[in-house]
């Protein structure tokens, strides 16, 4: 088993004011050259967007991006006529493929926003454009993970053209999870919300980081009061 550490203050930073975030990966102005992805996942955004601000229409293709609120609302617009306003307990995922037009807003004018958003390198290009969310936190069970995003539309809940799987879980209690992988090749990134876990004998706090690859399974141990998301996907890149 291989694995990368991230620590939380590791990250980069931007600060435009109404925008504050947090760039696990060359995002931007953040370059780092030894922090371009994690396979195929190349961006997780730790958000902070002001009341009343947001980034307005812009363009989109061949990514598949995944948006989870954390405090707050955030407005979504695009150019195929979806719009929607999702918070906490959310997820909201849209294939950019053959190009997309879409604004991400704060739906409040006097309270800020936070919010993750991830991107995905799809294994298909060109696809047809499409947007999709909904709410994962009335089926969470505490001290269990719960599939969030799948390859698949059956699946339990959003999917996407990648073979990635993402979990979500809460824990009031400490508990060992064993967590076995989907697909052969593929990693798994543990992040760490809020609370604290142990993987590989490394201590993770709030907003650290673990990948692991070339394993089949890990074995995950969250602390007493513990949100985290796991994103298991594949370590090659598309040719």
């Amino acid at each position: 088993m291989k694995t990368i550490f991230y620590k939380a203050d590791s990250r980069g930073y931007a600060d435009h004011g109404w925008l504050k975030s947090s760039h696990t990966f060359s995002f931007a102005n953040y370059y780092n050259p030894e922090r371009m992805n994690f396979g195929v996942l190349r961006v997780i955004n730790d958000d902070f967007v002001e009341g009343g601000m947001g980034f307005g229409r812009h363009p989109h293709r061949d990514m598949e991006i995944i948006s989870i609120p954390l405090e707050g609302k955030l407005k979504h617009g695009d150019n195929m006529g979806s719009v929607g306003v999702v918070e906490k307990g959310d997820i909201q995922v849209m294939s950019a493929g053959t190009g997309v037009m879409h604004s991400e807003e704060n739906g409040s004018d006097t309270e800020a926003v936070k919010f993750l958003q991830i991107w995905v390198i799809p294994n298909k290009q060109d696809v047809t454009p499409r947007y999709d969310e909904l709410n994962f936190e009335e089926k969470l069970v505490p001290n269990q993970l719960l599939q969030i995003l799948s390859p698949n539309a059956d699946d339990d809940g959003v999917w996407i053209h990648q073979d990635a799987w993402f979990n979500w879980g809460k824990f009031t209690e400490d508990t060992t999870v064993d967590y076995k992988f989907h697909k052969e090749g593929n990693g798994l990134y543990v992040f760490v919300l809020e609370g604290g876990a142990i993987v590989d004998a490394q201590q993770l706090d709030r907003r650290d980081a673990i990948g692991i690859w070339d394993t089949n399974n890990v074995e995950l141990k969250f602390q007493k009061g513990t949100e985290v998301l796991l994103m298991e996907v594949p370590m090659d890149l598309p040719q």
